[in-house]
């Protein structure tokens, strides 16, 4: 940790063994926990939370303050799990009051030049590619993949294990389990191979099949699918999340292809 090249608050919490390279700038309010590595060129600002054994590639800011006019600069944090890489030129915004943290789980991945922005949280075991852009507000959930140069509006919610075609502008919220493409952004089947890499069952992956089809392939609205699916087929987990989701939805849902 001792590097004469870099500047390092005395007062900012920094594990033992976290290694530091040259350039680095890291301000008075971060923690840095067990492990991780801290490339050239990187600067971590005040409200810095950083988990085990991340990776932060050179020039990486990681909890600047929002880009968000109505900040006042109250005290808010951004949160960066365990295992974490971090690559070229990220920016992670810390939070406002809204919520007072910006958030980034366990084991995801966020290529080169990915932001996110303030009160955006990312779950655990998630792919942002290259130049993915999250506006303020953002919600991924766990083991979503979002593909190179999406640009995710602000409020919208990604739902778990949902994989975006790249270059896409995702204004609507995006449910679980499924894929995302075509402009404007399009329900086109669900992500049966990520689903199979992950261990879901044949019927598993039916069951949500045959829920998309009532959703998208018969010329419902979203309430009236969800009343159908709901007494029509019995309680799982994978069902119950794709209610829940769809239900809670404040920006509405994608639209099916045809729709």
């Amino acid at each position: 940790m001792n590097q004469p090249l870099a500047f390092v608050h005395p007062q900012a919490k920094i594990a033992a063994n976290v290694v530091i390279e040259p350039f680095v700038t890291i301000e008075k309010d971060v923690e840095v926990g067990d492990g991780t590595w801290i490339g050239p060129n990187v600067t971590i600002m005040n409200g810095a939370r950083i988990g085990k054994n991340c990776k932060i590639f050179p020039g990486a800011v990681v909890s600047a303050i929002p880009q968000d006019l109505k900040f006042e600069g109250e005290e808010t944090i951004a949160t960066i799990g365990d295992n974490v890489t971090i690559r070229e030129c990220v920016t992670i915004n810390r939070g406002t009051k809204h919520s007072n943290k910006t958030v980034v789980g366990n084991n995801t991945l966020l290529m080169a030049y990915v932001h996110v922005a303030h009160d955006s949280v990312v779950g655990d075991n998630c792919i942002l590619a290259n130049g993915v852009t999250l506006a303020g507000h953002v919600n991924i959930n766990d083991y979503a993949i979002v593909g190179g140069l999406c640009a995710v509006h602000q409020f919208v919610n990604i739902g778990q294990h949902v994989m975006i075609s790249g270059g896409s502008l995702v204004r609507k919220d995006v449910p679980p389990f499924t894929k995302a493409a075509r402009e404007p952004l399009s329900y086109v089947g669900i992500n049966s191979i990520g689903l199979r890499r992950r261990g879901f069952s044949p019927e598993s992956i039916t069951e949500i099949q045959e829920i998309y089809r009532t959703l998208y392939l018969k010329g419902l609205n979203t309430s009236q699918a969800m009343e159908l699916v709901e007494a029509e087929m019995p309680p799982t987990t994978e069902r119950d999340e794709i209610l829940s989701f769809s239900r809670a939805s404040e920006r509405g849902l994608m639209k099916g292809y045809y729709q």
